[in-house]
Order: C-alpha cells, then structure tokens, then sequence
C-alpha cells in the first residue's frame, strides 16, 4: 500500500534500536526522509548504516531543551521541514515499592519518558502547524491503563504522556496535525532483553525459560505466548502518520497481544 508519504520528513527519537530504529527501516522504505536522534554518536551511526538513504543522525540529549531545539533546527536546515515526528525514547526507571522509592527516582523516567515529549512537542508542531500538515506520535505502554505495582515511576510518567497527547490533539487537528500515542506491551527489544536477563539470573533459570515464566505469571492477556516484534509495532506507526489515517486523533493504539485485560483503549 501507497501510503503517501514519499518526500516527508520524520524526525525518531530514540532511534538506534528496536522500535525506533524499526520503524526507521520501515519509513526509509516508503521513501521517508528520516533525522533520527539518540544519545550514543557511535551506535547510531552503525544502526543507520543498513538504511537506505542518507538519514541524518544527530545526537541530543532530550532532557534540554535546547539540545532539541539545536537537533531540530539542524533537521529544518538539512531538510527543509519536518513533518512526522515519532518519539520513542525511554527508560523502565527505577523498580520497588512505590512509597520507598526517590524524588530522583520519579524526577529521572519523568524527564526522559514524559517531559523529553513535551520538549520535541515545543520544538516541531508550531512549524508543522504553520505548514498545515503534521503527524506527532508518542510510543506509551501498557502501563498507562494498566499500571504494575513495583514500575510506579515508569506507570505515572507513561499516564502523563498519553494524557498530554490526547490534550494537543483537540487543537492541533484543526491545523492539520494529527496527535496519537501507540501503546505497545512486552516487544522484543533491548528493554525487555534487560527485563528478561535480570529475571533469568534472579530466578537461575535460561532467558527463554525467563520469557516463558513472566508470560505466564504476569501477562497472561498475552495468550499468544510471545515476545511482540518491533515490526508489528511499526507498521502500526507507518500507518498512523499516513495519509490514510487522516481521521484518526487523539487515539491510543494498543499493539499489546491483548496484555491490557479490559475494554478500554
């Protein structure tokens, strides 16, 4: 399928593994032109060796503001505009009782999970507003409706996100810009590789004995008994900032395995 996005300009964050860069494979091949950001020069420059095109790769820290403005700025002059923003970037944070753990512990996954969001919001939809046209896409979670006791951290700043995206999308659809957030669950990533290597060493058992046990113990929405694939979750992006979505805003697109155990969105 065309999906009409041939020349448009995509700004990733969080682009030099798993969903972010995915979907960066998957827009590079409907003719995208993609800035894609992450803190690590060298690892982002080796993850966008295998693209097609010539993506720009810049790194900034999205906790300041004006390392996002300088990134965007820079994608505006190599480009000319930016039209789809997707932002991926995150951090599970800090685990444990949600009484116990620190103001820093909050303070630390709501910079990077949530406010980081708002910064690239600040920086990107004004111009995408002018222009008349604009996708913005944050990546949430499960967690957002479905909050686990010891990820109070990562639970409220993922509930915040989504909340202030539904916010921009009253307004900003009237200009032309689309604002949705896609809540994936359990995806095959370095995230989740993390998760599943520290259970495996807690519970002395192998990684995919440790999958195994965690689908079972705490996800048992997911009956397909699976890891998600980044690429299931970025063709559900692809689509969201195409031109065939042009009625949909304001969403939350659960890409989960049916995690989320009840009628909501």
């Amino acid at each position: 399928m065309d999906l009409g996005i041939l020349g448009k300009t995509a700004l990733i964050a969080g682009a030099q593994s798993g969903i972010g860069l995915t979907t960066a494979h998957t827009l590079a091949a409907e003719g995208v032109n993609l800035v894609l950001t992450d803190l690590d020069p060298q690892a982002l420059e080796r993850a966008a060796n295998d693209l097609p095109g010539e993506p720009l790769c810049l790194t900034a820290d999205v906790t300041r503001q004006a390392e996002v403005d300088e990134l965007v700025a820079k994608g505006v002059q190599h480009f000319g505009a930016i039209d789809i923003v997707i932002h991926t970037a995150g951090v599970t944070g800090a685990k444990g009782d949600p009484l116990e753990l620190t103001d820093g512990d909050y303070e630390h996954a709501w910079q990077i999970d949530f406010f980081s969001a708002v910064r690239v919001a600040r920086a990107t939809i004004p111009a995408m507003r002018d222009r008349g046209w604009g996708r913005f896409i944050c990546i949430t979670s499960e967690n957002s409706v479905q909050p686990y006791w010891e990820e109070a951290v990562y639970n409220t700043a993922k509930a915040a996100l989504s909340t202030f995206v539904k916010n921009l999308s009253y307004k900003e659809a009237a200009h032309g810009v689309l604002c949705n957030t896609v809540a994936p669950a359990f995806i095959a990533s370095p995230m989740t590789d993390g998760m599943m290597t520290q259970r495996a060493d807690q519970l002395s058992v192998s990684f995919e004995e440790a999958i195994a046990s965690f689908l079972e113990n705490e996800r048992p929405g997911i009956v397909a008994k699976r890891r998600g694939e980044a690429q299931e979750v970025a063709h559900v992006i692809a689509m969201l900032v195409s031109q065939h979505a042009s009625f949909v805003n304001g969403s939350n697109i659960r890409v989960d395995g049916g995690s989320v155990i009840s009628v909501q969105n």
